[in-house]
C-alpha cells in the first residue's frame, strides 16, 4: 500500500477489453510497485474498479488522473469497442478527486510513452535510416484489436492524434486476398483490417488457411500461436498470411503519416510475432509499393515490449499538462 498525502500522486488506468491496469505516478514517473490488474468481467463500469484500487492503496485525493481506453474518445468521453462501458472525464474526477483529468485512446497513451521507456523495452526489427530529432513517429497496436496513432513534436509539446484505423477496409491485391476478404465477410459482414490483424483476426486467418487446405477447423489465438511455434503446416501458412497483411497495412500507414522518426508496434499479438517478422517477410510486404518501395526502407520499425507502456504514457501526458503532477 502507498499511503499518500492529498494531491501527491496521480492515478493512471489502461483499460483493455479483458483487463484494466491501474497505477499511481509522481511527477510524471510511473510507480511500478503500485501497478494492479483487475478483470473487467462482472464490473458494470470503470468507476468501481478505481474506487477499489484507491481504497487498497490508501489514496483519497489525487492531483490528476489519466485513463487510456481501447475505444474512440470524443470530448472527454470514451466508448469501449469490446466492452459496454462509457468512460467520462467528469465521472473520473468525481471518483478520484483529481483537478486534472485526461481521457485518451489507448494508442494515444502509447504515443506519449515514446522517449520515456527503458532502452531494453524496445526491440528493433528494421533499422531504417537516421532522422532529425523531433521527426514524426507512429504507434501501431496489434492486440485484442488494431489501431494506430501518429506522434508529432510541436512548439507547445507533443501531439498524439487518435484514429480508428482498425476499422478501415482490409487491403486486397492478390486472388488470395480476395478469398480471405470474402471469408471474413461471411462472418462479420465487412472485412476490416482488425478482422485479420488482431487476436481474433489471427483466429480468422487460421480458419481461412484451414479451409483453403480442405481441413476446415478453428483454433483460439493462443492455440494458433502454439501451432506456429510447433511449425505445423497450417500454423506456418497462418503466419505467412498474417505477416504479409501486417506488412501491407504498416506500409500504407507509413505512406499516410511519414513517420521518419520510427514506427512502433505494440500489443500482445505484435510482441508474440516479433521473432517471426523477418522470417515471414514483413519488410518485403511493407515495401511492396511500386515506385515507392525504396522510399519505405527509410522508416525504422520497432516493437514496444513493455506491457505497461500505456501507463508510462499516461503519466508523461499528465505531467505535460500540469508539471506539478
Amino acid at each position: 500500500m502507498i499511503t499518500a498525502t492529498p494531491n501527491r500522486y496521480a492515478l493512471l488506468a489502461d483499460i483493455g477489453g479483458t483487463n484494466t491496469r491501474v497505477a499511481l505516478s509522481e511527477h510524471g514517473r510511473l510507480l511500478p510497485e503500485s501497478i494492479r490488474r483487475y478483470a473487467n468481467a462482472g464490473q458494470p463500469a470503470l468507476e468501481p474498479i478505481l474506487a477499489a484500487y484507491m481504497q487498497t492503496e490508501g489514496v483519497t485525493d489525487l492531483a490528476g488522473a489519466c485513463v487510456a481506453a481501447a475505444g474512440p474518445v470524443r470530448d472527454g468521453t470514451a466508448h469501449m469497442t469490446n466492452l459496454s462501458w462509457v468512460i467520462e472525464s467528469a465521472a473520473i474526477a468525481r471518483v478520484t478527486g483529481a483537478e486534472t483529468v485526461a481521457v485518451l485512446n489507448d494508442l494515444q497513451a502509447q504515443g506519449h510513452a515514446l522517449g520515456h521507456l527503458a532502452p531494453d523495452a524496445v526491440a528493433t526489427v528494421l533499422p531504417g535510416q537516421p532522422a532529425r530529432p523531433g521527426s514524426a513517429q507512429l504507434v501501431i497496436g496489434v492486440g485484442t484489436g488494431f489501431n494506430a496513432a501518429p506522434v508529432h513534436e510541436a512548439p507547445g509539446g507533443r501531439i498524439v492524434t487518435a484514429s480508428e484505423c482498425g476499422h478501415i477496409t482490409l487491403p486486397t491485391v492478390t486472388d488470395e486476398d480476395i478469398r480471405l476478404m470474402r471469408f471474413v465477410e461471411a462472418a462479420h459482414g465487412f472485412a476490416a483490417v482488425e478482422d485479420v490483424l488482431s487476436g481474433r483476426g489471427l483466429e480468422r486467418v487460421f480458419a481461412f488457411a484451414a479451409a483453403e487446405a480442405g481441413q476446415p477447423h478453428s483454433r483460439t489465438a493462443a492455440e494458433v500461436m502454439a501451432e506456429i511455434t510447433a511449425r505445423s503446416p497450417l500454423g506456418l501458412e497462418t503466419a505467412r498470411i498474417f505477416v504479409r497483411h501486417l506488412g501491407a497495412v504498416v506500409g500504407d500507414l507509413a505512406l499516410i503519416h511519414l513517420p521518419f522518426g520510427g514506427i512502433h508496434l505494440c500489443g500482445g499479438v505484435a510482441r508474440a510475432f516479433t521473432p517471426l517478422l523477418a522470417e515471414f517477410g514483413l519488410a518485403a510486404a511493407m515495401q511492396a509499393k511500386g515506385r515507392f518501395s525504396d522510399f519505405l526502407a527509410a522508416f525504422p520499425l520497432r516493437v514496444i515490449e513493455d506491457d505497461y507502456a500505456a501507463l508510462v504514457g499516461c503519466a508523461a501526458h499528465l505531467h505535460a499538462l500540469a508539471p506539478r503532477i
